[in-house]
C-alpha cells in the first residue's frame, strides 16, 4: 500500500471534496499558509498553489497552520499507517500511544529494535516528519480535543496532552492553530463537569456498523471486568498513571461518544489510541467494501452489512489468555473463567477490577488457574515470555516475528496465532479453518482459499462471515 496518492489524484479528490480521503493526506495552500482536509468546504485552491502531505505533522513541519473551518487535525487517522506492519507503521502506532511522551525517542527506538537515527530517517522518508514532530502534532490534537470538549483547567490540559511546560503548550497551539488556548475554548463552549472526568467525540469514516461491533463486544464480555449494556461498552484499563475507566456509545453522525475517568490525565492520549484500535475507528470502509464487493461470491455480504469493523483489543496479553482458555470451551465459558482469574488474581481498584498482569500470571502455579492443567501451563508459559520482554503483544510488534514466537509456545497453534494477529490489528488474516466461518462461507458458496482477490482486507471478510453467526445475531438484539 502507498502512503499517499499521486498529486493529480489528490487534487481531483480535493476538487470533489471527497471525505473518503480525509486522513489519507492533507492539502497545504502556499498562498494562505493553511493546511486542510481533502473535504474542506472552502473554495478549491489553484493547482499550482497547493502541496500534499502524508500527515498533519509533515504539513506543520513545513510551516502550515491547521484550517479553522475543516479542522484537519481532528480527521480520522490514516488507515494505511494504522494497518502497515513495517517500521514506519509500527513507529506511528507507538507514537500515537504516547511512547515518546513517556520514554522519549530512545524508548521508541528500543521498542522497535532499531537505532534512533534509523527510526528518524525512516519516518522522515515515509511520513515527512520525524518522531519529535509527530509527537508534537499528536499533543496539539489532544490539547485541542480537551480544550473543546472538557472543563479541565488549561494548565491541566497542557500536561494531560503531554506537554512538558505551559509555555511549550502555548507556543505549539499558536503555531499549529494560529490561536490561543483560551480562544479555542471560548469558541467551543466546553462542557462542565468533574475535572477527572472527560467526555470526547471519537471520529470515524462512514459507513459504520456499530451493531456488529456491539454484538462482538457483548459476546466477549469478561465477568466483573467489562460491562456491555444500554447500548454502551465500558471497562477499566491499566494505564501508566493508574486505572482508567471509559465507556463508549454511538454519538452524532461520524462520531462515537466516549466518557473517561482518569487517575492521571497524562494517560489520556494512550487510552484514546487504544479505544480507537479496539473499535477500528481509523479504517476506510469504502476501500475495504470495494475490494470485498468486487468478488461476486462475497458481494452479498457487503451489501447486507456495509461498514463492518475488525474488532481489535485493549490488551494483547489479556486477549491471548482469553483465546487459550477458549480453545476447547465456548466463548461464554472462556469469559466466565477469565472473570474468575480476574477476581482471584487481578487488581481491585476504586474504578473497577483489572485483569492480572503478565508478571503476576507468570508467578502462578498453573494448578491454581480454573482451567485444565495443560491450558494452565500454556498460559503461564505465555505470561513468562511476555513478562521477560521477549514477546511484544502491542501496537509496535513485528507481526511476522510475533506469529513465529507464538507458534513456538506450548498450546498455541496456527488458528490461535492468526486470530491474535487479526485482533492485534492485521487487516489481512483469513481464518479459513475457523469452523463457524467455513460453515457460513459454504452457505454463501464462498470458497475460502488463499486467493489474493480479497487482499489486503481478508480480516474483514472473516468478520462478515462471523456477523452471520447466530451468536452475533443474539448478542446484537440484547440489552
Amino acid at each position: 500500500m502507498t502512503a499517499i496518492p499521486d498529486p493529480d489524484a489528490c487534487y481531483r479528490a480535493v476538487g470533489s471534496r471527497d471525505a473518503r480521503f480525509d486522513g489519507w493526506f492533507f492539502t497545504a495552500v502556499r498562498t494562505t499558509g493553511i493546511y486542510c482536509r481533502p473535504s474542506c468546504p472552502a473554495i478549491t485552491p489553484r493547482r499550482h498553489n497547493v502541496d500534499f502531505y502524508p500527515s498533519a505533522a509533515a504539513a506543520q513541519r513545513a510551516g502550515f497552520r491547521a484550517c479553522k473551518r475543516c479542522r484537519p487535525d481532528a480527521a480520522p487517522g490514516s488507515p494505511d499507517w494504522d494497518v502497515r506492519g513495517d517500521l514506519a507503521g509500527r513507529a506511528l502506532r507507538l507514537i500515537t500511544d504516547g511512547v515518546i511522551d513517556r520514554e522519549g525517542v530512545a524508548g521508541l527506538a528500543r521498542r522497535l529494535g532499531y537505532s534512533e537515527r534509523q527510526v528518524s530517517r525512516t519516518l522522515l522518508a515515509e511520513v515527512g516528519a520525524g518522531p519529535i514532530a509527530l509527537a508534537r502534532a499528536q499533543r496539539a490534537q489532544t490539547a485541542r480535543m480537551l480544550l473543546e470538549t472538557s472543563s479541565l483547567p488549561i494548565t491541566d490540559v497542557a500536561f494531560a496532552a503531554g506537554f512538558a511546560s505551559v509555555r511549550q503548550f502555548n507556543d505549539t497551539i499558536q503555531a499549529v492553530f494560529a490561536s490561543t488556548p483560551s480562544a479555542l475554548r471560548s469558541r467551543a463552549g466546553a462542557i462542565a463537569g468533574d475535572p477527572a472526568r472527560v467526555e470526547l467525540r471519537l471520529s470515524y469514516r462512514e459507513p459504520f456498523d456499530w451493531s456488529y461491533l456491539y454484538a462482538n463486544l457483548r459476546a466477549h464480555v469478561v465477568d466483573g471486568v467489562d460491562d456491555v449494556s444500554d447500548g454502551a461498552y465500558a471497562r477499566v484499563l491499566r494505564t501508566p498513571g493508574g486505572a482508567t475507566q471509559f465507556s463508549v456509545r454511538p454519538g452524532d453522525s461520524g462520531h462515537l461518544r466516549c466518557e473517561l475517568t482518569l487517575t492521571d490525565l497524562r494517560d489520556l492520549t494512550a487510552v484514546v489510541a487504544r479505544v480507537r484500535r479496539l473499535l477500528d475507528l481509523d479504517a476506510d470502509p469504502a476501500a475495504v467494501d470495494a475490494i470485498l464487493a468486487a468478488d461476486p461470491a462475497s458481494a452479498p455480504l457487503v451489501a447486507e452489512r456495509p461498514g463492518i469493523r475488525s474488532l481489535g483489543t485493549l490488551d494483547g496479553f489479556e486477549l491471548a489468555v482469553q483465546t487459550i482458555i477458549g480453545q476447547q470451551v465456548s466463548v461464554r465459558s472462556a469469559c466466565g473463567l477469565l472473570g474468575r482469574i480476574a477476581a482471584e488474581h487481578g487488581e481491585h481498584t476504586p474504578l473497577g477490577t483489572l485483569l492480572p498482569t503478565a508478571d503476576v500470571v507468570a508467578a502462578l502455579d498453573p494448578a491454581v488457574l480454573p482451567v485444565p492443567r495443560i491450558r494452565g501451563r500454556a498460559i503461564v508459559a505465555l505470561a513468562a515470555t511476555v513478562a521477560h520482554g521477549d514477546l511484544a503483544l502491542d501496537a509496535g510488534g513485528d507481526r511476522a516475528r510475533v506469529r513465529k514466537q507464538l507458534l513456538a509456545l506450548p498450546g498455541i497453534g496456527p488458528w490461535t496465532a492468526d486470530y491474535l494477529a487479526m485482533r492485534l490489528g492485521d487487516p489481512d488474516v483469513l481464518l479459513a479453518n475457523d469452523l463457524a466461518a467455513r460453515r457460513i462461507a459454504d452457505s454463501y458458496g464462498i470458497e475460502l482459499s488463499d486467493s489474493g482477490g480479497w487482499r489486503p482486507w481478508r480480516s474483514y471478510l472473516t468478520h462478515h462471515l462471523w456477523a452471520r453467526h447466530p451468536l452475533m445475531n443474539r448478542a446484537s438484539t440484547r440489552g
